[in-house]
């Protein structure tokens, strides 16, 4: 039926509803169609290389070739079975990592390696030549007794600090690179044949090539009905590396499933390889929408990092050994190996050794959290589609009748005319500024959808500029690539290509994008990029991209689309505004660009669960601003269901509901007046703590560490905490355990930390760490616990956005430690222009509490309404410098209030308990 529409253009404009109904019932099914995406087995480069065994290494060392310079190390691999050799660059970078680069000497054509993901060339420091003999080179990592070990034969690199190996790369022998050649059973077999041997003789420096015999897929490829032409022959890569010590291992997101990751052996690896998922399952290595490829091993020890620098399908394996799981008394070890499509092997090691220093080492390279404005931080309502104006305003009232804050409204892909991006419906939304202003006035923002899939219609502004800019991927006959999605027969912009992003970005312009205002912000979805009647459900690989094939980088076209879109923003402001995108497709380096959710999920209680460990996967390789849909995308949630959603969701990174177009009405006060009552309290809270989140968020852009945070990544030697994933933590001093069973009596948490006292954020009652702590609830409770020893801000006045939160006072809550202390910081700026970094126009300040003096020192315009003294106690008098300071004594829960301290939250102050 598709082949037959497109044969049949003339039929378009009627037939298009009908066949993306069609397509979309099809990929609607009750639960993924995994036959739809490939096996290991199914992908041939993956079969290939998983057929290759441990301890057969075929790889030498050349040692005579190493050269030394000042910023990196080169030396010649050859491979002594097809005699090809390859180019090995070390280089020490500065921060404790380690780049190892592997590509062939002299290939046929280059070889792709990956661009715009690092921020900067990292800067190298001096390696030196510690020993060297006809067995391998030892090289000084550092002064600290750190070394890099290069073994000859077979070749090996080992990671040692002192006596103890920390990591080592090709210790199982499965280094294998596909070097590039010409294909041998062609039509001028005598020609090609005699030029493929001049060309290997003198790439190899006279070493003659023995060629492999050709096995199947690898120079095509055919999975059900689409065949990939391979023009470039086999060009996989692989390298495996080890852990000595490590059992638990983190990372390589986007899959749901569980934090840790799990072996492999004996099933699928974990895919990398951006796909459109409908109802994703749960609990399997399936690739989804994203693929950042760094992995973090932790032990009680030390904290490491592996980012895999390509942008090509890949898949990872994983084995681990635990000691004396078998009866054994081995010490336990983790063995992980990359395969790739294509590209280059280009590796960055990061030696920790703390997991706050790989969160600083892996920024280093590829940036922060991009620092939202700090409505992005609030509720966002959203499902597919509110119908038109009317609609929305309707929405807009019910939650000030309802008395629940929200901060943005968002419209699905109906809201454009025909699905053409950048425009409106004109029967359903005439007047996009008068929404708009309606919106502004009560401080309230909206987000549009705008996908990178163009309509092919000579009528559209968009289509026409991109077909005459040349701006379109190609496909492999060097037409214009063309494909099926929402709006139809649809084309796709060449995002790799700066004069494309840069042309893209000039389209959100106020005088461009007819309709839009300064409160109008940005959703790409489908931006893997999705094509429905693709191979996956995505672009054909022998698609192109100026020279390069969309094999080579297919994981990072999504990044691309969500930077040139949030460039686009920024530009429209002039620069001074911050931006905010919402991205469905990422890869490293997209946290500086906006935010991520994990996509089509479903009103399943299972769904729930996994988006806490989704969040946190994400959380270790930079993506800090992350959410999944409320209630679930797809099916109808009970309201006990959509109520514990929302109760999660308000202590998540990114707080938005949204649902499918066939699923029932789902707005908040909906399910009952007790339901709206619950959710209501559940979005109250996030509100409350909005500067508490603010300020996590400005510490995550500035050093990398993430907003949502696994437990051991603040408790690493507690083993306990290795492998949890139903609590976690915000910050370093909030505990949050959701509730995610169905009629749920009871939870229970770990609070961790021996000698450390936690406090229940709404009884203030205290318990001790390093403990399994049972809590009984009800429909209302969200177990959260405030760490003694800290200091958190809230905002005592919740009002209908956070925008008409702004000046409102601060109250801090102050939590004692059991040596009666407490510190925390309290950052404030003007919260949505780039003149914090620019102007430096902000202040963020640490307050104090020791000796019964409470402290701050700064200078700016809020004042401090109320602050919580929890765990503490009384004296005589509590007074500021000045004066009284009115107060009340909650002797049950030991808690402290001052009220109306009058002081500013900018100014130096200190409250005395005399």
């Amino acid at each position: 039926f598709v082949t037959a529409l497109c044969l049949r253009p003339v039929l378009y404009s009627r037939m298009v509803p009908v066949l993306v109904a069609l397509l979309f019932l099809c990929l609607c099914a009750e639960a993924v169609d995994r036959s739809n995406f490939k096996t290991c087995d199914q992908s041939s480069f993956c079969k290939r290389q998983r057929e290759l065994k441990p301890g057969q290494s075929p790889y030498r060392a050349l040692l005579d070739t190493l050269e030394l310079s000042d910023s990196r190390i080169t030396l010649q691999l050859i491979n002594d079975i097809n005699k090809v050799r390859l180019l090995l660059e070390l280089y020490r970078l500065q921060g404790n990592m380690t780049r190892v680069k592997i590509n062939e000497l002299k290939p046929l054509r280059p070889r792709y390696e990956v661009p715009d993901v690092l921020i900067a060339d990292p800067p190298a420091e001096p390696m030196a030549v510690v020993s060297r003999d006809e067995n391998g080179v030892v090289l000084s990592l550092g002064p600290d007794e750190q070394r890099l070990i290069v073994s000859a034969q077979p070749f090996r690199l080992d990671i040692v600090e002192g006596p103890q190996v920390l990591l080592s790369l090709n210790s199982r022998g499965l280094l294998s690179f596909e070097h590039l050649r010409v294909r041998k059973d062609t039509i001028s077999h005598k020609i090609t044949s005699t030029v493929s041997s001049m060309w290997d003789s003198i790439k190899n420096d006279g070493q003659e090539v023995s060629e492999e015999e050709d096995k199947p897929g690898m120079w095509e490829e055919t999975f059900k009905t689409h065949s990939d032409s391979k023009p470039n022959g086999p060009t996989s890569i692989s390298l495996d590396f080890s852990f000595p010590g490590v059992e638990h291992v983190y990372g390589i997101p986007e899959h749901a499933d569980t934090l840790k990751l799990k072996n492999t052996d004996g099933g699928d690896p974990y895919r990398l390889y951006n796909l459109d998922v409908f109802q994703y399952e749960l609990h399997n290595p399936m690739a989804l929408y994203g693929a950042v490829p760094v992995l973090v091993s932790h032990n009680s020890q030390r904290t490491m990092g592996i980012f895999w620098l390509n942008a090509a399908e890949t898949w990872v394996d994983i084995s681990s050994n635990t000691a004396g799981e078998t009866g054994s008394s081995d010490a336990p070890q983790t063995d992980v190996r990359w395969v790739s499509e294509s590209g280059i092997i280009d590796v960055f090691i990061m030696l920790g050794p703390r997991p706050n220093d790989v969160f600083a080492q892996y920024a280093s390279l590829t940036g922060t959290q991009a620092f939202p404005p700090l409505t992005a931080l609030g509720y966002h309502q959203c499902r597919w589609n509110y119908n038109n104006q009317e609609d929305v305003k309707a929405v807009d009232q019910g939650f000030d009748e309802h008395d629940i804050p929200y901060d943005f409204i968002w419209l699905d892909i109906e809201h454009a005319d025909g699905k053409r991006y950048f425009t409106w419906d004109p029967q359903n939304f005439p007047q996009p500024k008068e929404m708009l202003q309606g919106l502004m006035d009560k401080k309230r923002k909206m987000v549009t959808i705008v996908d990178p899939h163009i309509r092919v219609d000579s009528g559209y502004k968009i289509h026409n500029e991109l077909r005459s800019k040349n701006l379109y991927a190609k496909n492999k006959d060097g037409a214009d690539f063309e494909g099926w999605c929402w709006p139809g027969n649809s084309g796709y912009p060449d995002f790799t290509n700066p004069e494309m992003r840069e042309w893209w970005a000039s389209r959100f312009s106020y005088n461009q994008y007819e309709g839009s205002m300064e409160n109008l912000y940005t959703w790409n979805d489908m931006n893997e990029p999705s094509v429905f009647n693709g191979p996956e459900v995505t672009m054909h690989k022998d698609a192109l991209h100026g020279s390069w094939e969309h094999r080579d980088l297919h994981n990072i076209y999504g990044l691309y689309v969500q930077k040139a879109t949030a460039e686009g923003l920024i530009q429209r402001s002039g620069g001074v505004e911050r931006p905010f995108v919402l991205t469905r497709a990422f890869f490293a380096g997209s946290q500086r660009y906006g935010a991520v959710w994990t996509g089509d999920n479903a009103a399943e209680w299972g769904h729930l669960k996994i988006s806490i460990p989704m969040c946190l996967s994400l959380g270790l390789v930079g993506i800090s601003f992350c959410g999944a849909d409320i209630g679930g995308f797809f099916k109808h949630p009970g309201p006990e269901l959509l109520v514990r959603w929302y109760q999660a969701g308000a202590y998540q990174p990114f707080f938005r509901g949204h649902a499918h177009m066939d699923t029932p009405r789902r707005e908040p006060w909906l399910f009952g007046p007790d339901n709206t009552a619950l959710i209501r309290e559940a979005i109250r809270q996030r509100y409350a703590l909005l500067p508490y989140w603010y300020q996590q968020f400005y510490n995550a852009h500035r050093t990398g560490q993430p907003v949502m945070r696994a437990l051991w990544v603040e408790y690493p030697e507690d083993q306990t905490t290795f492998a949890i994933e139903d609590e976690y933590l915000i910050g370093k001093d909030l505990l949050v355990h959701p509730v995610t069973d169905e009629g749920a009596k009871g939870v229970t948490a770990y609070l961790p930390g021996k000698g450390e006292i936690w406090y229940d954020v709404h009884t203030f009652q205290k318990h001790k760490g390093a403990q399994n702590l049972y809590i009984p609830v009800t429909m209302s409770s969200i177990p959260v616990f405030q760490r003694g020893g800290s200091i958190i801000s809230r905002k005592g006045r919740v009002r209908r956005s956070s925008t008409c939160m702004e000046n409102d006072p601060y109250t801090l809550y102050v939590a004692l430690s059991p040596e009666g202390t407490a510190e925390g910081e309290l950052y404030i700026d003007d919260f949505h222009t780039f003149n914090y970094h620019k102007e430096k126009q902000f202040i963020c300040r640490r307050l104090h509490f020791s000796d019964n003096a409470l402290t701050s020192r700064s200078l700016f315009r809020q004042w401090i309404s109320l602050v919580y003294i929890i765990g503490g106690f009384i004296k005589n008098q509590i007074g500021s410098r000045e004066s009284a300071v009115e107060f009340e004594f909650d002797s049950a829960a030991s808690v402290l209030i001052l009220r109306k301290p009058g002081v500013n939250a900018g100014a130096d102050w200190t409250v005395l308990l005399q």
